[in-house]
């Protein structure tokens, strides 16, 4: 590990430590109703993707309003431009792949009619572990405002934050058991206690409590198998309630829910002792944070997937998509290039590359499309036929 990866995740517990003596981390801000919580997950709005684990707890640390970061590279290829004299953030990474504008034959950047680069992004033999430096929205010009990008984000949303969260329990099949006033996970009988929803404030102070327990009932040895075994007041036992605090807090962005830091004060001393004594402590449980994070969330993904696929009142398990396929739908031909993981390398008609994920509305089209007897679905050589003098309407 590179002297550099351990210098900053030592400048991160110091920071950290300085905050929760503060009161002003981000485990402590008071979550309020308004379009500015007190933490958002930090995005890179290039990619569209969350920044992860010690990154993302580091970004929410300085002091910016507008969650959005990117590196210098990525602002020049989106047409922004970032401030002179700004001072960039160092991050670390573990990269798998390069991106690279794309170039006409004398070496000239190819650009939109937007003027926005065009990028390819090519894999990398093996993963390493690098440095980034990258900048806040607040300072680049020419970056959309906040508010239209959080209202995009917004519309794209089909579930309330409630709603959200009750699917995501339900989505669990945890065992939830509701009576008296505590809150708490029993791993040696693997079920959640909490108190009865009508004695909290609201709606959403229950549910950020409830989804903090989900992320211990996460450590259960049949889930993600974490050590907890400490006893309560014991320092095992404050690391657990760190890597459940942090999954809490980007649980509680995603969903627009927030988190609840009031039951878990008292553990406030016991992390500034562990991440002075142990500084690497921090990486360790932010990257089982995330961990956390990825397994609540996917069970949810999972639950959405299951419930898109119901046809004429029954659920169906549709066949999934296979790398060759082409499936003609909507006026194109779309055929599968590749698969990896839950992403689908596509093309249409036009030869348009594009990457598709199982939650998108088009793979749903498309399964949908290619399992239903009751409409031809034509190959692709017949929806180019006009090649061949003649013209033919495509699918649906």
């Amino acid at each position: 590990m590179s002297k550099n990866f351990a210098l900053l995740h030592e400048q991160i517990a110091n920071k950290l430590i300085a905050e929760l003596k503060e009161g002003t981390s981000p485990f402590q801000k008071p979550w309020n109703d308004s379009t500015s919580p007190a933490f958002t997950i930090p995005i890179n709005p290039t990619t569209n993707k969350n920044y992860r684990g010690m990154n993302a707890l580091w970004l929410s640390m300085q002091g910016h309003q507008d969650p959005r970061w990117m590196t210098l590279k990525q602002a020049d290829f989106a047409g922004y431009t970032v401030e002179k004299g700004a001072k960039a953030t160092l991050i670390n990474f573990v990269k798998t792949s390069n991106m690279e504008a794309i170039r006409d034959v004398d070496g000239n950047k190819i650009k939109d009619e937007n003027g926005v680069t065009q990028t390819r992004v090519s894999n990398l033999d093996k993963p390493i572990i690098t440095n980034a430096w990258v900048f806040n929205a607040e300072q680049i010009k020419g970056i959309p405002p906040l508010g239209e990008y959080l209202q995009q984000h917004r519309d794209e949303q089909k579930w309330a934050p409630v709603e959200r969260a009750e699917n995501l329990l339900a989505a669990s099949q945890a065992t939830i058991n509701h009576g008296g006033n505590e809150a708490y996970y029993n791993k040696g009988k693997d079920f959640i206690q909490l108190p009865f929803k009508e004695q909290f404030d609201n709606e959403t102070k229950y549910y950020a409590v409830a989804l903090h327990e989900l992320g211990h009932w996460s450590g259960h040895e049949s889930r993600l198998d974490r050590p907890m075994e400490g006893r309560f007041g014991s320092e095992a036992y404050a690391k657990e309630e760190l890597r459940a605090e942090i999954a809490s807090l980007m649980i509680g962005s995603e969903l627009q829910i927030g988190h609840n830091f009031g039951q878990h004060a008292a553990y406030v001393n016991s992390w500034v002792k562990i991440l002075k004594d142990e500084p690497f402590e921090l990486f360790r449980a932010s990257a089982d944070a995330q961990k956390i994070y990825d397994f609540v969330l996917d069970l949810g993904e999972k639950r959405d997937l299951k419930q898109a696929t119901k046809m004429d009142d029954r659920v169906t398990e549709l066949p999934a998509l296979v790398k060759g396929d082409e499936i003609a739908y909507n006026n194109n031909v779309y055929k599968v290039l590749d698969i990896k993981g839950k992403t689908f390398k596509m093309e249409d008609t036009e030869g348009k590359k594009f990457s598709m994920k199982q939650t998108d509305g088009l793979f749903k089209s498309l399964v949908a499309a290619k399992n239903d007897p009751a409409e031809r679905q034509l190959t692709a050589a017949e929806a180019v036929g006009e090649d061949a003098g003649f013209s033919r309407k495509v699918g649906r």
